[in-house]
């Protein structure tokens, strides 16, 4: 009965994101994860992730989040041939014309995650539904989304086109994850078989499979997976990507042996998908080191 109170409790303070941020994380870690978050002294990777939305606020993040605004980063950091190809960048949804795009495009808001529409044949494509879905994805805010996920607060909603990636004899493209601490991979997180089932596996820098481990919800791939010819490439991407940040997940496709930018992710999943086993929570939040506040100042601006 106790619990049942609280678990109301926290599902009305989760509503109210005008509370203290403080107060608000706390109640909504707790409510989704089911474990007790001390915002002034957190321990696993996903506490630390809370702390991070509410404090670290560097003005790098909003372009680095942004799909379109990121490319820019990614051209000057690594070089535009790691770029999948852009068709078209839309301010609104009634820009879109299916009938201007190729048979095969996925189309991206650029604003949050999980807002994509992937066609493998545009002929089977129900346009009015797909508009609808875009319409709604528009009117959306990732920051008042999600758990205030900082850096998404003030990207302007767009969508772009992108080039539909495939690969001969796979149903879905490997995902390829690395998990960046204070600029360094550390992790790869790969995904794999989403259209089908959705698997996952972790491996560490030496490319070495970390038995037993994925995240809550999903399944481990358990077989272990051929290390990618040009591997150490890409180490060096995601090392150039991803600067001096605490963390941030650097994604990358490769493709017939081409590697492609993903996204740059500082929060996965919000923060709330543990790790399992759940000793790995705190091994990964052992890796970030969450940097000072300057003194007389509320939160952190500057890398």
């Amino acid at each position: 009965m106790a619990y049942s109170l609280r678990k109301l409790r926290l599902a009305i303070i989760k509503k109210m994101q005008f509370l203290p941020i403080k107060l608000y994380l706390e109640s909504y870690y707790e409510y989704y994860v089911g474990k007790k978050l001390d915002l002034d002294n957190p321990i696993e990777f996903n506490q630390k992730l809370q702390w991070l939305k509410a404090y670290y606020r560097v003005p790098l993040l909003t372009q680095l989040v942004d799909k379109y605004e990121v490319r820019e980063y990614v051209q000057k950091t690594v070089g535009v041939k790691y770029l999948n190809e852009l068709i078209k960048v839309y301010s609104k949804t009634s820009e879109v014309s299916f009938d201007e795009l190729p048979q095969q495009f996925v189309i991206k808001a650029v604003h949050g995650y999980h807002f994509n529409l992937i066609v493998e044949n545009k002929d089977e494509l129900n346009k009015i539904k797909s508009k609808l879905l875009m319409t709604k994805w528009m009117s959306k805010n990732q920051y008042t989304r999600g758990g205030l996920e900082w850096a998404y607060k003030n990207v302007t909603p767009k969508l772009i086109a992108e080039k539909y990636l495939s690969e001969m004899g796979k149903a879905s493209i490997n995902d390829y994850k690395f998990f960046c601490f204070n600029g360094e991979p550390k992790f790869i997180q790969v995904d794999l078989d989403r259209t089908i089932e959705h698997l996952r596996c972790f491996y560490d820098l030496g490319w070495n499979k970390i038995e037993g481990l994925t995240t809550k919800g999903i399944k481990e791939y358990k077989e272990t997976l051929e290390k990618p010819k040009n591997y150490d490439e890409m180490v060096a991407v995601a090392t150039k990507l991803a600067n001096k940040f605490p963390f941030v997940r650097v994604d990358l496709y490769n493709i017939n042996g081409n590697i492609l930018f993903g996204e740059m992710t500082f929060y996965p999943t919000d923060g709330r998908m543990d790790f399992e086993p759940d000793e790995y929570n705190t091994t990964f939040g052992d890796y970030i080191t969450l940097p000072s506040i300057p003194k007389g100042q509320k939160y952190i601006t500057r890398l």
